[in-house]
């Protein structure tokens, strides 16, 4: 918390969010959970009735897939996670139209589809990749082109190396490609909210990336260096990096 005296954010939010006129009302917690419960089986309401028009179409089973920012429930809506709670478990209890699956699991089922190949789109403004590709952030994919093209030459090579060093290295120069690649940084350089921040994680992680990837190929590693990766940059412990590899696994 900051010093005595000042003011600050604890994440606690007291008023209700009822339009951009002030006098807000205050926050209650029964009511919004109620009004979440409410939206999750409308949702749920709808999805049974879009069942029901495709049944009378597909030669099988529909699927529906209902891709969502996950971030967003709990970000932007406060009730967002009792949402998906209420609404997983009407799905699995108070119904019996559908089933929750994964991708996998139906493809497993039902192995021969038809292939498509979806149209260009995004949630960004104006609905294509505007906000992604501009003169504030356009400069990244230039980099993040080549160290992809570099991570995928490097798993080609080592692909049947099973030693724990590579193992290691290259794992770690998957973390650091991903976290790089990711499109929070774009998008906050283009909105501007962080764009310093955005800038350097872009750069730290590509900057960590070719670093290691340099001194792996030259046989020249770093031990100190790799570990201290692996400290700053942790996620995904089962990465595997043979995902990289031309072709695949």
């Amino acid at each position: 918390m900051p010093a005595r005296g000042q003011r600050g954010f604890t994440g606690i939010k007291y008023f209700r969010i009822t339009g951009k006129s002030g006098g807000k009302q205050v926050y209650q917690r029964e009511p919004a959970v109620q009004k979440a419960n409410e939206h999750a089986a409308g949702f749920l309401a709808a999805r049974i009735a879009q069942i029901e028009k495709l049944a009378g179409i597909f030669d099988r089973p529909p699927l529906i897939l209902a891709p969502y920012d996950a971030e967003l429930f709990g970000h932007w809506w406060f009730e967002g996670p009792r949402f998906l709670e209420s609404f997983i478990r009407k799905a699995a209890f108070d119904q019996k139209d559908f089933c929750l699956t994964t991708p996998s699991e139906y493809l497993a089922t039902h192995p021969t589809q038809q292939t498509i190949e979806p149209a260009a789109s995004s949630w960004g403004d104006k609905g294509h990749l505007e906000v992604w590709i501009d003169k504030n952030n356009s400069w990244i994919y230039t980099h993040l082109h080549v160290a992809a093209q570099r991570m995928t030459g490097l798993a080609n090579a080592h692909k049947d190396d099973s030693s724990e060093a590579t193992n290691r290295v290259l794992k770690q120069l998957a973390r650091e490609l991903l976290l790089a690649q990711s499109s929070d940084w774009a998008f906050l350089m283009r909105t501007g909210t962080a764009r310093e921040y955005a800038t350097k994680r872009t750069i730290d992680h590509l900057t960590r990336f070719n670093k290691l990837h340099d001194q792996f190929a030259a046989g020249q590693l770093d031990e100190k260096f790799l570990a201290d990766c692996e400290w700053r940059d942790n996620l995904f412990p089962n990465l595997n990096w043979r995902y990289y590899c031309s072709g695949g696994l």
